[in-house]
C-alpha cells in the first residue's frame, strides 16, 4: 500500500512538468548541471528533483542540503518542498548553514568555549582600524573599505596577498592599495582584540574544522549526503571551499544557475565555477531550461538579443529563451529631455496602469545607481503613488512591525483569532492607531500604513502546516519564523530598486530607467569583463518583467545639460534608443533659457560633515543623530499652509510638500531662491509654484495673509505669489 502512495506522490510531483524540467528531475545521482534561463522554472525544477527523490526512497529528507543566497530564497525552497510532501529537508543560505554547525562544534573546535560573537557589521570595526592604521577616511570610505575586506576574504586572499591579488584582479581600490592592506591587517587585529568574528569568519572556520579534524568531518559528511546549489554562478571561491569540504570527494551535486546572470563579481562571485562543470565533472548530466513562463514573447525577445552581443566565458553557456506566455506590447522605449521629466512621466504612467487595475505591487522602477532612487520617490509622492523602497529598512525591524508583533502576542493570550484572524489582526492594529480605511498623506506615513496592512494581508493568506497552531498563536509562530528568514510580505506599493537587488523578483510592469551611458553601463566599468558584466546587468533588469517593459533615459541629467548618449547595448536592438528622443511633443519638456540648479544627489552633514545617504537624511541635511534647530513655531504655520493649499488643490498634503520638505525648511530656514532649491523636494516647478509663499512664511508672515478664506474662491497661483 505504501509503495502504490509513494508512486502516486511520485507521479504528482512529475505532473505539470516540461520535458527539459522533467529531464532535470529525475536525473540520476551524481553531479547534475541545471543551466536554468530566467523565468524557466529553475525553483520549480530542483525542489521537485529534491521531492522526487525522497518520494522515491533515493535520500532521506534529512540527509539533503540545499544551499542558497538569501534567507528569502531559502525560506521559499522549504514552503516548496513541504507542498511537494519533502518534509525534513533542510534548506539554508552558505552562512546560516555555517553559523549552524559552527554553533553546534564550537566547544570541540575551541577546546569547551563557546563560538565567539557574530559581528554582523564591520563598519565599526573598519572604523577602528583606519585609526589604527593612520588612514582618515569618512563614512562613504569606510563603507567601501568594508566592501573591499570582504572580497578579499571571499577571494581567500590574505592581507599581505592584498597588493598582489588586487592589482592580477584589476581592482578599483578606494584608497592606495598598500593602504587597503594596512587596514585589512587592523581589521584583523581590532577583530581578534574585541573576540568577535565576521560573516566569513563563519565560512572558513568551518573549513578549517571540516578539513582539520576528522572527527568532525566525519559528523557533518554523515548528516548531509545530498547536495543542492541554487544560484552557482554567484558562488565565491570561500563558498566553494566550503562546499567542497562539505562533499569530500562525494559526487552526489545538483547546481542550478545563468551564467548570463552574474551580476555579482564585484564582491568576488564568479561564474567559472558553473561555466567549467562539465569539465570538472566529465560524467555530468546536464540539462538547458528555455522555456520562459514568466515574461511574453516581446521581453523574451528583447532579452535574447540583448544577450546574444555578449562575449567572454560567460557567452559560452548562454541560453536562447523560447516565451511561452500569450503576446504582449512591444517594449516601450522613451526619450526625454532631462531625468527630471523623465521620473515625472514614469510616475505618470505609473498612476495609469494602477488606476486600470494593475496591483502598485505589481509595478517596479529599476535603475543602476540606488542615488538615482531619490527624484523617483519625489515623483511618485508628487503623483500620488504609494512606493516601496528595496534595500531600505528590514519589513521586520521596523519599530511599527516590532510594535505590532509584541501586541499580536499579548492579543493571543485572550483572543484565538479563530473564527476571523485578519479581522483580529487588523482589530489589534486598529488599537495601536492604525486605521484601515484611512491611508494617510506623507511617505513615511504612507509606508508606516502599508507595512502593518501586509499583516492583515498575510492574516487572511495565513494557512498553518500540517499538526502546526492555527489561529492567533499559528498566525505569531508564522511571523516569528518569517521573522528570523527575513521573508518579509509583500508591501502594496510600486518597488523602487537597483538592478542589483532587483535579481530573482519579477513583477507585471518594470521601468528600467537612466538607460544612458555613463549610468548604464556605469562609467567605472572600463575592462571588457566589467562592461560584460554591465550588459548582463541590463539583461536581468529586462527579464524581471512579465508583460510590461518601459526603458527610457533622459538625453541630459539637468535641464540644459550636456547631451548623453543612449545604453549601447540596446543601440541596433530596441527601435528607438538611436539618440533622439521618440516620446510625444507633450511628453517632452522644453528647455528654458534658465533653470535654477538642482541639489547635488549626495550631500554632507552641516552638523557633523559627513556624507549623507538616506533620503530623510539628505532632506534635512544633517544626520539623524546631530542636533536639530528646528523652529517648532514655523513648522506650525508651514504645516497648517500646506494643509490649506493642499486643500486649494484638492491633493494630498504631501504633493504639496512632503514633512521631511517642511521639516528641513523649519530647520534650515533660507532667505531666498537659491536657498530653497537646495533642499530636497524644491524642484524648480515647486519653486516657481510656492516659493514666494514660502519665504513669506520664513519671514513670519501667517498662512491667513497668504491665501483666500475660502480655497478656490480664487486663483492660487495668485494668492500664492502675492507679498504679505
Amino acid at each position: 500500500m505504501t509503495r502504490f502512495a509513494d508512486a502516486d506522490t511520485a507521479a504528482q510531483v512529475l505532473a505539470g512538468l516540461d520535458e527539459e524540467q522533467r529531464a532535470a528531475v529525475v536525473a540520476p545521482a551524481g553531479p547534475v548541471c541545471i543551466l536554468a534561463g530566467a523565468g524557466t522554472g529553475k525553483t520549480r525544477a530542483i525542489t521537485s528533483r529534491i521531492a522526487h527523490r525522497v518520494v522515491t526512497g533515493q535520500v532521506q529528507p534529512k540527509h539533503v542540503l540545499a544551499v542558497t543566497f538569501t534567507a528569502r530564497a531559502a525560506a521559499q525552497l522549504r514552503e516548496r518542498l513541504i507542498g511537494l510532501g519533502a518534509h525534513g529537508v533542510q534548506a539554508r543560505t552558505f552562512h546560516a548553514a555555517a553559523l549552524r554547525q559552527l554553533r553546534y562544534f564550537a566547544p570541540r573546535l575551541l577546546r569547551g568555549r563557546d563560538m565567539p560573537p557574530l559581528e554582523e557589521s564591520k563598519a565599526k570595526l573598519v572604523t577602528l582600524a583606519t585609526a589604527r592604521a593612520g588612514v582618515r577616511v569618512d563614512r562613504t570610505g569606510t563603507r567601501d573599505l568594508a566592501a573591499e575586506i570582504e572580497w578579499a576574504k571571499a577571494c581567500l586572499v590574505e592581507p599581505n596577498e592584498y597588493v598582489v591579488a588586487a592589482a592580477k584582479a584589476g581592482r578599483e581600490t578606494p584608497l592606495d592599495a598598500a593602504q587597503v592592506a594596512a587596514v585589512y591587517t587592523a581589521y584583523e587585529q581590532v577583530k581578534r582584540q574585541q573576540s568577535v568574528i565576521d560573516f566569513e569568519d563563519l565560512l572558513r572556520a568551518m573549513c578549517w574544522g571540516i578539513e582539520e579534524h576528522p572527527d568532525v568531518a566525519e559528523q557533518v559528511r554523515a548528516q548531509y549526503r545530498h547536495f543542492v546549489v541554487d544560484e552557482y554562478q554567484d558562488v565565491n571561491p570561500l563558498q566553494q571551499r566550503l562546499l567542497e569540504a562539505w562533499l569530500g570527494g562525494r559526487r552526489d551535486l545538483t547546481v542550478v544557475g545563468d551564467a548570463a546572470q552574474t551580476i555579482y563579481s564585484f564582491t568576488g562571485a564568479t561564474s567559472a565555477y558553473l561555466v567549467d562543470f562539465p569539465r570538472t565533472h566529465r560524467d555530468a548530466t546536464v540539462v538547458r531550461l528555455v522555456r520562459d513562463y514568466r515574461s511574453t514573447p516581446q521581453v523574451v525577445g528583447l532579452a535574447n538579443a540583448v544577450i546574444r552581443q555578449a562575449k567572454g566565458s560567460e557567452a559560452r553557456l548562454r541560453l536562447d529563451l523560447v516565451g511561452q506566455r500569450p503576446a504582449g506590447p512591444e517594449p516601450d522605449a522613451r526619450v526625454f529631455a532631462d531625468e527630471h521629466t523623465e521620473a515625472t512621466a514614469v510616475a505618470r504612467r505609473c498612476a495609469e496602469l494602477i488606476a486600470a487595475g494593475t496591483p502598485a505591487a505589481g509595478i517596479a522602477v529599476l535603475f543602476r545607481a540606488n542615488a538615482q532612487s531619490e527624484t523617483y520617490e519625489e515623483a511618485l509622492a508628487e503623483a500620488g503613488v504609494p512606493y516601496v523602497l528595496r534595500g531600505g529598512e528590514r519589513f521586520f525591524e521596523r519599530a511599527e512591525i516590532r510594535r505590532a508583533m509584541v501586541t499580536l502576542r499579548g492579543a493571543s493570550r485572550t483572543d484565538d483569532g479563530l473564527d476571523d484572524l485578519p479581522g483580529t489582526v487588523s482589530a489589534v492594529l486598529t488599537g495601536l492607531g492604525w486605521q484601515p480605511e484611512r491611508q494617510p498623506a506623507g511617505g513615511a506615513a504612507r509606508e508606516q500604513w502599508e507595512a502593518l496592512a501586509a499583516l492583515v494581508r498575510l492574516a487572511a493568506e495565513f494557512r498553518p502546516e500540517p499538526g502546526g497552531e492555527d489561529g492567533l498563536a499559528g498566525f505569531n509562530a508564522e511571523l516569528a519564523r518569517r521573522a528570523q528568514a527575513q521573508h518579509a510580505p509583500a508591501v502594496d506599493g510600486v518597488t523602487l530598486a537597483s538592478l542589483h537587488s532587483a535579481k530573482g523578483l519579477e513583477w507585471d510592469a518594470v521601468f528600467l530607467v537612466g538607460l544612458a551611458e555613463g549610468t548604464l553601463p556605469t562609467a567605472y566599468a572600463r575592462s571588457p569583463e566589467a562592461l560584460e558584466e554591465e550588459r548582463r546587468l541590463l539583461y536581468v533588469g529586462v527579464t524581471r518583467a512579465r508583460r510590461l517593459l518601459w526603458l527610457s533615459y533622459g538625453e541630459a541629467r539637468s535641464p540644459g545639460g550636456r547631451p548623453r548618449r543612449p545604453c549601447r547595448f540596446l543601440q541596433g536592438v530596441l527601435s528607438g534608443f538611436g539618440g533622439h528622443s521618440t516620446a510625444p511633443r507633450a511628453e517632452r519638456a522644453e528647455r528654458p533659457a534658465q533653470r535654477l540648479p538642482r541639489k547635488t544627489v549626495i550631500v554632507s552633514c552641516r552638523v557633523c560633515g559627513a556624507t549623507l545617504f538616506g533620503g530623510a537624511e539628505r532632506k534635512l541635511g544633517r544626520c539623524a543623530g546631530c542636533p536639530s534647530s528646528l523652529d517648532e513655531e514655523l513648522l506650525e504655520r508651514l504645516t497648517d499652509w500646506r494643509a490649506r493649499a493642499a486643500k486649494a488643490e484638492s491633493v494630498p498634503a504631501y504633493v504639496v510638500f512632503t514633512d521631511a520638505t517642511l521639516t528641513a525648511l523649519a530647520e534650515r530656514q533660507p532667505s531666498d531662491n537659491a536657498g530653497l532649491v537646495q533642499i530636497a523636494g524644491i524642484g524648480p516647478r515647486k519653486l516657481e509654484k510656492y516659493g514666494q509663499a514660502v519665504l513669506a512664511l520664513l519671514n513670519g508672515a501667517a498662512p491667513d495673509d497668504l491665501l483666500p478664506a475660502e480655497p478656490g474662491s480664487e486663483d492660487l497661483q495668485k494668492d500664492l505669489a502675492t507679498e504679505p
